[in-house]
C-alpha cells in the first residue's frame, strides 16, 4: 500500500467513526496510521479505542499494539507484530492502584517457541508503559506470576519459562519494586552458577551428592532402581564395576509457595539429579529459598527419590 492509499484508507476510517463512532473503525485507524508509520497518530487513537467499555478486537490485541509502537522505532518494527502472551493485573508499585503487567513476544509460525519475550508493565496511574529487557528472552510456555515474595505486601513479579533443552531447564526472573525502581532480584543464571554439586556412585548401592555452596553432604539409596540396573555396575558383592559420577542439572522448576500462610511467599527450586546419562534420574535437589533483604537465600534443601516397587 502505497503512501496515497493510506491516506485514501485514513479519511475513509474518519468518516466512518464521524458516522458511527465503532470500536471496529477506531482500531482499523490505529492499524492503518501505524502501518503508515504515523506513530504518535496510532498511539492517539489507540487510546480512544480504549476508551470503550469493549473495544475491538479487545483489549488486550490494543495494549499489545501499543507497546509494540511505544518500544520499537517505526522503521525498526518487526513484520510480526509482538503479540501479548499472558497478562497479569496487580499493584506493583504499592500506591494502592492495580497495574498491567504483560509478557509480550514474537511467535515463532508453527511453533510453540516465542521469541523476543519482553517483560511491560503499565502504571495503573500514568497508564506509562515500562518494558523490561530479559537476558534469556527465547523459550517456551512463559509464563507470569504476581505475589509478595519481600514481606513488604505489594506485588512481585515471577516470569519462567521452558529453555526446551533435554534436561527440562527454564529460564525464571523475579522482579521487585525498590526505592522506586522495579528492579530484577532473582535469576536462574545466577542461582545456577552459586549451587555446584558433585555425584558420585560409591560401593554398595548408593551414591552421594555433595552441595558445596552448603557444605552438605546427602546419600541416595539406589536398590529401587532395580536390580537389572544395579548388575550393569555393581558385582555380587555390591562393588562399583568402574568409577561412576553423575551430576545436578541447572534449574528445572520455581514453584511460589507460602510455606507459612502469611501472605510472603517463598520460593522452591527443582534440580534433577543425573546419573550415569541425563535420562537416569537419581532424584531431585529441592531447595527452599527465603528473601533476606538482600537475596534470595536458601531456608532448606532436601534431596527426594523415586519411589520403587515392593
Amino acid at each position: 500500500m502505497g503512501p496515497y492509499d493510506f491516506s485514501k484508507a485514513i479519511h475513509y476510517y474518519n468518516t466512518k467513526i464521524r458516522e458511527t463512532n465503532h470500536p471496529y473503525y477506531w482500531y482499523c485507524l490505529a492499524d492503518t496510521q501505524a502501518r503508515a508509520g504515523l506513530t504518535n497518530e496510532a498511539l492517539q487513537t489507540i487510546d480512544n479505542a480504549l476508551s470503550f467499555p469493549n473495544p475491538y478486537p479487545s483489549k488486550q490485541e490494543l495494549l499489545a499494539m501499543q507497546v509494540s509502537l511505544q518500544s520499537v522505532p517505526p522503521r525498526e518494527m518487526n513484520p510480526i507484530r509482538p503479540s501479548i502472551v499472558t497478562a497479569k493485573r496487580g499493584d506493583i508499585d504499592g500506591d494502592g492502584i492495580k497495574d498491567n503487567v504483560l509478557l509480550t513476544a514474537n511467535k515463532t509460525p508453527d511453533s510453540p517457541f516465542w521469541r523476543n519475550i519482553t517483560l511491560v508493565v503499565q502504571n495503573g496511574k500514568t497508564h506509562h508503559y515500562n518494558p523490561i529487557l530479559l537476558k534469556n528472552n527465547a523459550g517456551y510456555n512463559p509464563t507470569l506470576f504476581l505475589g509478595d515474595f519481600t514481606g513488604n505486601k505489594v506485588d512481585d513479579i515471577l516470569v519462567v519459562m521452558d529453555t526446551g533443552g533435554s534436561a527440562g531447564a527454564i529460564y525464571a526472573y523475579v522482579f521487585s519494586y525498590i526505592n522506586g525502581q522495579l528492579r530484577q532480584i532473582f535469576n536462574s543464571d545466577v542461582f545456577n552458577e552459586i549451587y555446584k554439586y558433585d555425584v558420585t556412585y560409591e560401593n554398595q548401592y548408593r551414591a552421594t551428592v555433595i552441595n558445596y555452596s552448603l557444605k552438605e553432604k546427602y546419600i541416595v539409596d539406589l536398590t529401587y532402581k532395580g536390580k537389572e540396573y544395579l548388575s550393569e555396575i555393581y558385582t555380587r558383592q555390591g562393588v562399583l564395576k568402574a568409577p561412576i559420577n553423575g551430576w545436578v542439572n541447572p534449574l528445572s522448576g520455581l514453584y511460589p509457595v507460602d510455606f507459612n500462610r502469611d501472605g510472603t511467599y517463598e520460593l522452591e527450586a527443582y534440580q534433577r539429579i543425573a546419573g550415569r546419562y541425563n535420562a537416569d534420574s537419581l532424584g531431585f535437589v529441592q531447595t527452599v529459598l527465603k528473601w533476606n533483604g538482600q537475596v534470595f537465600g536458601p531456608d532448606r534443601q532436601n534431596v527426594a527419590i523415586f519411589g520403587g516397587e515392593i
